[in-house]
């Protein structure tokens, strides 16, 4: 719907700029017809012989209207900048709104605050971390390929900021509850030498450095699914791309912030945006 919103303003920009610019093209394009009907009257009782002075004749008219047309851009350089604004516009908002972020486990973005019966949630029990799964869930040659070095991350609920931990946890709740998908942790807290480590991976893993991610202050986490005992950690299937839909909208409800929506695009990553906690990049 937002493409044929942007043809129509495309149209109505043309609509208004010849309008603007083109005062007479009514007049001036009745004229022009009723002469190329006498001329093609006029080639039609004509002979063979008069094609090539035709041609010729055709020709200086064409160099006079290049000409002429030049010296109108030049009367008309305002109007026309006018109307190719107009024209541009349309497209350039679309892509300045299509969600873009920067690449990295930060974007400088912060989330919207939990709505109102999430934070009724928040403000009540204290959720208790789910038991851990046994480390060879999280080592297979799947998971290993998908993410390097899983097997060595960090999955301890304690070592996490004490309000981030309460909002994964209720994320994993209304993820279980509302839409039947189990959760597990794969990775909370992150020391500066992983993250160094991941980087150094290539940005397919990480692009950030050094406390430059949330994983080092620990309000990051990344996550999959379970399903039948095993980690779904695909993002091709079907079921998982559903439900990391449905996990960045739950994410935003409790007022974090989801990877899936930036640039270099993070599904299983979110993390709770506090103001002057990331240091700033040297020379940034």
């Amino acid at each position: 719907m937002m493409w044929l919103a942007v043809i129509a303003y495309f149209l109505l920009a043309c609509a208004v700029a010849a309008w603007l610019l083109l005062p007479g093209l009514r007049e001036s394009v009745a004229a022009r017809l009723g002469r190329a009907a006498t001329r093609a009257r006029h080639r039609q009782a004509r002979a063979r012989s008069a094609a090539t002075l035709r041609a010729r004749h055709g020709w200086m008219q064409a160099g006079g209207a290049v000409q002429g047309g030049q010296r109108w851009v030049g009367r008309h350089a305002l109007g026309l900048s006018v109307a190719a604004l107009l024209l541009v516009l349309p497209p350039a908002v679309v892509y300045l709104l299509r969600g873009a972020h920067t690449a990295a486990d930060f974007d400088g973005s912060e989330a919207p605050p939990p709505d109102a019966v999430v934070a009724a949630l928040l403000q009540g029990e204290q959720l208790v971390p789910p038991p851990p799964l046994p480390p060879e869930v999280f080592s297979t040659a799947e998971v290993e390929q998908v993410r390097p070095q899983l097997a060595t991350a960090d999955r301890r609920w304690e070592r996490m900021d004490a309000e981030f931990q309460q909002r994964l946890l209720l994320v994993y709740r209304i993820m279980r509850e509302e839409h039947g998908y189990e959760m597990a942790l794969l990775e909370g807290y992150r020391s500066p030498e992983r993250q160094t480590l991941l980087a150094s991976l290539g940005a397919n893993v990480t692009n950030a450095g050094a406390w430059q991610s949330y994983h080092q202050y620990g309000m990051a986490a990344d996550s999959a699914f379970i399903r039948h005992g095993k980690l779904v950690i695909s993002e091709r299937e079907p079921w998982a791309m559903r439900g990391y839909e449905l996990y960045g909208e739950v994410a935003q409800r409790v007022g974090l912030t989801w990877g899936g929506r930036w640039k270099n695009a993070d599904l299983g990553h979110i993390e709770l945006r506090r103001p002057g906690t990331i240091r700033p990049k040297v020379g940034a």
